[in-house]
């Protein structure tokens, strides 16, 4: 991300519509993890995710997204994923400047601020094969849910040319 202020949820919704995807949100207390959001699963469809914001030794960033309840295996995920070493969790401050979001509140909507293509993203494929998948647009107070194949426009639309493989076990 260069200097400029991160992107809001308002902006990440003009964009998606100038893309003409259809998006729908849906605002909640916010959630800062996987266990708190569970109430909101009868509420809204579609594959729900958790982000893995990490990096390698020679300081690749990557953020995988996966289900919800999908085991990463941190130790063995770089040989997947082209990182040059075993990965680890980046730093918050690498977090805001790349994404432009805090923790809690990490999301694929976060290329849309990563306008210097620092991070890589990885969309698991068993993610992917839902129709809808439900992401935080850009805070955690809400869910954003968007066609897979849209969030796949979007990823495009950003400058971002996401992975998209199993990543899960």
């Amino acid at each position: 991300m260069t200097e400029t202020t991160p992107k809001t949820r308002d902006d990440l919704f003009r964009f998606l519509d100038g893309l003409g995807i259809a998006h729908k949100t849906k605002d909640h207390a916010p959630v800062f993890t996987v266990a708190e959001s569970v109430s909101l699963r009868d509420e809204i469809p579609g594959g729900h995710t958790k982000n893995l914001f990490v990096k390698d030794k020679k300081d690749n960033f990557f953020l995988l997204t996966v289900e919800e309840n999908a085991t990463v295996d941190l130790k063995t995920v770089h040989t997947l994923i082209g990182a040059a070493s075993k990965v680890s969790f980046g730093k918050p401050e690498k977090l805001m400047e790349y994404l432009g979001v805090l923790p809690g509140s990490v999301t694929a909507f976060g290329a849309i601020n990563d306008t210097a293509n620092n991070v890589t993203f990885v969309l698991d494929a068993d993610l992917m094969a839902h129709d809808i998948v439900n992401c935080h647009p850009l805070s955690n107070d809400a869910t954003t849910s968007i066609a897979s194949g849209d969030l796949l426009r979007f990823m495009e639309a950003t400058g971002h040319t996401p992975l998209v493989l199993k990543v899960t076990s």
